[in-house]
């Protein structure tokens, strides 16, 4: 296993004038698809919010209750590779909670990899817990191959569905850079995290390229 990637505090970039002057809240150029966790994203859920504001586009899988890896692998495919568009734009992805495992194990299978610029993973679970549901337990074990895009990890430092520790060392694993969002659960819409201004910021410096996060 890698060592832990480096962290950057989102609260401290967010907080600053420099990160206030220089937010970026709104649509992006490049297609963006969303990927749910397990149980989907509710209507308040910042990815729900960013679909209908932004044009985002979910990603639809057919089980939500009973995710089989192989089966949201083959979708995300399907999409991307059905999606004109990306033979001149890749796409930027946008995974929360199990979504995070998603682009993990299909970057690690798939042949059209190149069809994605970056992606921004948030909240990442840790599926090889012993206390996982049984729903998730076709989700082990964790795929840590270097991701071969542009990748942001964003965490919470008291996500319940995984520690900070398995959360930076999967991100290290995957080659992605880590933002620390602060005590924020697991980043949801329990988290009060609204439309998240933070975040799409950070969507529009990963899809940009633009250091620091």
């Amino acid at each position: 296993m890698t060592d832990t990637a480096p962290a950057t505090d989102l609260h401290t970039e967010a907080t600053s004038p420099e990160g206030a002057d220089s937010a970026n809240t709104g649509p992006l150029a490049a297609p963006v698809y969303l990927l749910p966790g397990w149980l989907n994203s509710d209507p308040d859920h910042w990815q729900s919010l960013w679909e209908r504001q932004f044009g985002d586009q979910r990603v639809e899988q057919a089980d939500w209750t009973w995710p089989r890896r192989g089966d949201w692998m083959a979708r995300l495919d399907e999409v991307l590779q059905q999606d004109a568009r990306l033979d001149r734009q890749p796409a930027v992805l946008v995974a929360h909670s199990l979504g995070c495992q998603l682009v993990a194990s299909w970057a690690e299978h798939s042949q059209h990899t190149h069809r994605v610029a970056a992606a921004m993973l948030v909240a990442p679970p840790d599926t090889e817990r012993d206390d996982m549901p049984p729903q998730l337990h076709n989700w082990k074990p964790i795929r840590r191959s270097r991701l071969p895009f542009r990748s942001l990890v964003v965490v919470s430092s008291n996500d319940p569905f995984c520690s900070l520790e398995r959360s930076t060392a999967m991100a290290a694993d995957w080659g992605a850079q880590v933002v620390i969002a602060g005590a924020l659960g697991h980043l949801n819409a329990a988290s009060g995290l609204g439309d998240w201004p933070q975040g799409r910021d950070l969507l529009h410096r990963i899809a940009d390229n633009r250091a620091p996060w």
